[in-house]
């Protein structure tokens, strides 16, 4: 006896085509709903007075949107990455946000941040790098010439205007004639257009406090040295050293030099006074009267002979562990010979004869 299924009856039909319409009117809603839901959600979630912490974003070329939102949650100028996509996608802005340096703020609106990422940057900024080592008119000059800073408003203030700055950045207030140097942090700052010299040196000034916290200060000042001394030794390893393992090196002569008070005798001091840097001093070079001279007087200078990066900050504070006492450049990839006795030294000072000439 075999089965047979009877084919559905007109009746049936119907209502199975009723149910399945009913099923498309209930997705079409949720659809909506869902979409309706993340456009609020863009908009009523960050909805805010845009009050929040100032953000300076850079948007690289060829970013998507992805990428875009991703970048604006990790700064908290957005809270939602997908109302953000979403939001873009429905206004037609997908695929049309501008690269560039946006200024935002934390908190800001979805619909106010995508407007300004789809009219493009109104501001603009000059990229600018100060190398580790550079000195305040070196810095004057290149941010004239990349920045449009006027380079006397800025040498003026930053060779003399110490006390205006100490209010925020109290160890200011000791400064060796009011002069910054030592404490403009080298690395490539964002200046936007119209900035004024003062505040090219408080974000310089902020970017050192960011920084110094890295350094074991403490065992520095356990050592006897304050922070513009730290400053200051941090400067000569700076322009004293060109391979990042002698730092550690350099200064530890220097520490040691210190601990038997002898003259340091650290060309780059004279090289600072005389404003050059001459590959070998005069015996007239070493006689010139100046505080900076460690030729002449012993101990460090009273400030800083240039501006150091992180990592001659870190020297400075944790030297390495030797007896060493001497040191010369006597191989022409930067790397000298550190010699704990004199008679070793002079040795060594003839080596850098034959390699460099006289």
């Amino acid at each position: 006896m075999s089965e047979r299924i009877a084919p559905a009856s007109p009746g049936n039909t119907g209502a199975m085509s009723l149910v399945a319409r009913r099923l498309v009117v209930v997705v079409v809603v949720l659809v909506v709903g869902l979409g309706v839901f993340m456009l609020a959600a863009a908009w009523l979630t960050v909805d805010g007075s845009g009050s929040g912490s100032a953000v300076q974003i850079e948007i690289m070329p060829g970013a998507d949107t992805a990428q875009i939102a991703t970048q604006l949650r990790s700064s908290g100028v957005i809270g939602n990455v997908v109302a953000f996509r979403v939001f873009a996608r429905v206004m037609g802005a997908d695929g049309q946000l501008k690269s560039g340096v946006y200024d935002f703020k934390t908190g800001m609106p979805i619909s106010a941040v995508v407007g300004l990422l789809r009219s493009g940057p109104t501001v603009e900024y000059s990229a600018v790098t100060i190398p580790e080592g550079f000195v305040i008119d070196q810095i004057a000059e290149r941010l004239e010439k990349q920045a449009g800073i006027p380079r006397a408003e800025f040498e003026g203030l930053a060779k003399t205007g110490a006390a205006r700055f100490a209010k925020d950045h109290p160890y200011l207030a000791g400064a060796y004639k009011g002069s910054l140097e030592g404490y403009l942090f080298p690395k490539t700052y964002r200046i936007r257009a119209g900035s004024s010299a003062s505040e090219v040196i408080e974000m310089m000034l902020n970017q050192f406090d960011a920084e110094i916290v890295q350094v074991d200060v403490g065992s520095a000042s356990a050592g006897g040295l304050n922070l513009n001394q730290l400053v200051t030794l941090a400067s000569m390893i700076e322009r004293e050293s060109r391979l990042d393992s002698e730092r550690p090196l350099i200064s530890s002569v220097i520490h040691n030099r210190l601990r038997t008070d002898s003259f340091l005798k650290i060309d780059a001091t004279i090289q600072y006074v005389l404003g050059n840097n001459r590959f070998r001093l005069t015996n007239q070079d070493i006689k010139i009267d100046s505080p900076y001279n460690t030729y002449t007087r012993k101990g460090l200078p009273p400030g800083p002979i240039s501006n150091p990066g992180l990592k001659s900050l870190k020297a400075a504070a944790e030297p390495a562990k030797t007896d060493l006492l001497y040191y010369v450049l006597t191989g022409k990839d930067g790397s000298h010979t550190f010699t704990t006795n004199l008679a070793d030294f002079l040795a060594a000072k003839k080596k850098s004869k034959r390699v460099f000439g006289e």
